[in-house]
């Protein structure tokens, strides 16, 4: 079947339909990285959005249960440039093209990927409708028009979960994603409370892999609630949409910043520098791939990180003497750390457990554990 995507400026590309026959309006974005699809259709953060893959050939390996980073695809719809129907890998469970049908998520082929994302970088993030449903060109563009965008809906509330739980993989070990080996659990040391804005699953299994045990929280839990739980930290995990809008999540932060140690990473690092009194920004088209080179600015140590967001923290809106900016994106300066200077909070705005990406910045669930095993030796 025929589809197209219609662009909010009156572009249109013509592709051949799979997944589910339907339309959808959304933002248009891209990702470079050139593995890991089904991590990156099952990331909460990609909540509203259409991602076109510039890796040219997907669905090669298919679709299998233990790569998944949350219980569904999160993106609203998905192009590629070539789609393999006949995948071959031993753990697949079933095809791509399947796998968005069952989920009901639209999806193009044929698609010059690599050169929308030209023009997304270009011209930058823009509004369309991708449609296999036959929808002329004409009703597609005002559909994209009429789109509000992100900012005009809360995405976390969507993809929160929806009462608190403890979170333990069953058995005595499991797939560290930081290689193909299994990894022994280690005694819990730490309960820590993980605020879930849309969390990868991956975040869990590092966070475990840490001695700590995750007691994860839905987005809109009061800072009461969970320091009736007994936890030793707080985290706050990466999520979807304009960050300024769960402002209840600011809040939260906001009361438990000083209370309790806090790492926050991609929209938790956002939610902490509102909490502080900072703001954010959209950027142009975003960061996403696994490919951004950060320079941490105390070491000068320059790592190469997993990302996916659109927005950044306004480094200059941040309160002077109380927090600073520690790591920098290489290539357009933007901020992509903070911390508070008495040591009781920081953030990054990347995916240190990756999935898909490189592992190189892995070292900070290290680094949280240890400062709650600095704290519990001083209690």
């Amino acid at each position: 079947m025929e589809g197209i995507l219609a662009l909010e400026d009156g572009t249109i590309l013509r592709g051949r339909g799979f997944g589910a026959v339907g339309w959808v309006a959304a933002e248009m974005c891209f990702n470079t990285s050139m593995t890991g699809y089904q991590e990156i259709l099952t990331d909460p953060s990609y909540r509203g959005q259409v991602v076109a893959l510039t890796c040219p050939e997907i669905g090669n390996t298919g679709i299998n249960p233990e790569d998944e980073e949350s219980d569904k695809p999160q993106v609203a719809g998905l192009l590629v440039r070539r789609l393999t129907r006949r995948s071959s890998h031993w753990r697949q469970r079933e095809t791509l093209d399947i796998y968005l049908q069952r989920h009901k998520i639209p999806a193009l082929e044929g698609v010059d990927t690599r050169a929308l994302t030209r023009k997304l970088r270009t011209e930058g993030a823009m509004k369309g409708v991708l449609a296999t449903n036959g929808m002329s060109a004409e009703e597609a563009i005002a559909q994209a028009k009429a789109w509000p965008g992100l900012g005009a809906k809360d995405y976390v509330a969507e993809v929160t979960c929806k009462k608190s739980y403890e979170w333990d993989p069953e058995g005595t070990d499991f797939p560290s994603r930081l290689g193909d080996e299994k990894r022994k659990m280690p005694p819990v040391r730490h309960r820590v409370a993980a605020i879930d804005c849309g969390m990868k699953r991956n975040i869990l299994r590092l966070l475990r892999a840490e001695g700590l045990q995750p007691v994860v929280f839905p987005a809109q839990a009061k800072a009461e609630e969970i320091l009736a739980a007994k936890v030793d930290g707080v985290f706050l995990s990466n999520g979807p949409g304009d960050p300024a809008v769960p402002t209840y999540v600011h809040q939260t932060v906001r009361d438990l910043v000083g209370k309790k140690p806090i790492f926050g990473i991609c929209l938790g690092h956002q939610m902490l520098a509102h909490a502080l009194g900072g703001k954010t920004f959209k950027l142009k088209f975003g960061h996403r791939g696994g490919n951004q080179p950060v320079k941490d600015l105390a070491t000068g140590k320059v790592t190469i990180t997993s990302q996916n967001h659109g927005y950044a923290v306004d480094a200059d809106s941040l309160p002077k003497g109380k927090v600073e900016v520690t790591h920098l994106n290489l290539n357009d300066g933007t901020c992509e750390g903070i911390r508070l200077v008495s040591g009781e909070a920081f953030s990054v705005q990347y995916h240190p457990e990756a999935a898909p990406g490189p592992h190189d910045a892995a070292y900070f669930f290290q680094q949280f554990a240890a400062r709650l095993d600095a704290d519990a030796k001083r209690a």
